[in-house]
């Protein structure tokens, strides 16, 4: 996995554009020099880790260091590519935040049960929202040490 600031990448599974747009503004307003790329359904999520159809190219699809993973906007489709991530040892060790609207006790819960790595919910301004990613990357790039591949 990448894990150097300037080159990290960052796998968004959002399906909502404007959401897309405000957290791709967010991320490179607090750590410029992110690589965010972006799926809209967790059946593309599961085509760029897998490098299938469209990401069958290692320039085109990155493996990510992180990936972020909107609930609602994607419903059923994102549990089940969850679900897929996890069980599969070649990429369960990639962190998947839930970044997601709402904020229900039974999606974090579950979410913690499919192995998700950590529950975030989307604030409601955009300078909430940068203040989130901000802390996201240090957290996340700073301080904590990241698997790497062999």
């Amino acid at each position: 996995m990448e894990t150097s600031n300037s080159s990290m990448t960052i796998l968004l599974a959002e399906a909502d554009r404007p959401d897309q747009l405000l957290i791709e503004r967010a991320i490179a307003q607090a750590r410029p020099g992110s690589k965010l790329r972006v799926v809209a359904s967790g059946t593309e999520l599961l085509e760029y880790l897998y490098r299938r159809g469209a990401y069958a190219n290692a320039s085109v699809a990155p493996r990510p260091a992180m990936i972020l993973l909107e609930l609602k906007t994607l419903s059923s489709d994102a549990w089940g590519a969850l679900e897929t991530i996890k069980r599969d040892p070649q990429l369960r060790r990639i962190p998947v935040v839930v970044l997601t609207t709402y904020r229900r006790a039974e999606d974090i819960v579950r979410s913690y049960d499919v192995g998700a790595n950590s529950f975030i919910t989307k604030p409601l301004t955009y300078q909430g929202l940068v203040d989130i990613m901000q802390v996201f990357h240090r957290y996340w790039f700073e301080l904590v040490d990241l698997p790497t591949e062999p």
